[in-house]
């Protein structure tokens, strides 16, 4: 599970995820990518889930970047616990994700193949997806 080695609050509050991504918008290092277009927390579990859809698919072909990074805590209370008493303790971590964002990408496949991988992963995730060319933004 992808978590980070150290953080400097061990609890965070919620925050809000409005507007759209501004930062990671666009496919920078493959061909093809997987784009977010609803807001959501994301967590490592299902981030790891896609990865292995992914890496299945392809069978050890091209490469893929994951582009986002579970960096906030969530924490729960234990069950039938009386309110009060403080925030409970962190129990996974979450990266947050905002319409546009890219969050994986692939290359050195053939296209029909990045585009299967993708859809395989976008199943694993809790938002809906489209899978999104580099040469729709010009790059590469």
């Amino acid at each position: 599970m992808l978590m980070p080695k150290r953080v400097k609050f061990r609890k965070q509050q919620r925050g809000r995820m409005k507007g759209q991504a501004n930062r990671g918008n666009q496919v920078s290092f493959g061909q093809f990518g997987l784009m977010a277009l609803e807001p959501h927390w994301i967590n490592s579990r299902q981030i790891e889930a896609a990865r292995i859809a992914m890496t299945r698919h392809v069978k050890r072909g091209g490469k893929i970047w994951i582009r986002i990074f579970p960096d906030k805590p969530v924490t729960k209370k234990p069950a039938e616990t009386r309110m009060g008493k403080g925030k409970g303790a962190p129990e996974f971590w979450v990266a947050v994700v905002k319409p546009g964002r890219i969050m994986f990408e692939i290359e050195g496949v053939a296209e029909d193949t990045a585009r299967d991988a993708l859809r395989l992963a976008a199943h694993k995730l809790p938002i809906k997806c489209k899978v999104v060319q580099a040469s729709e933004y010009g790059e590469i």
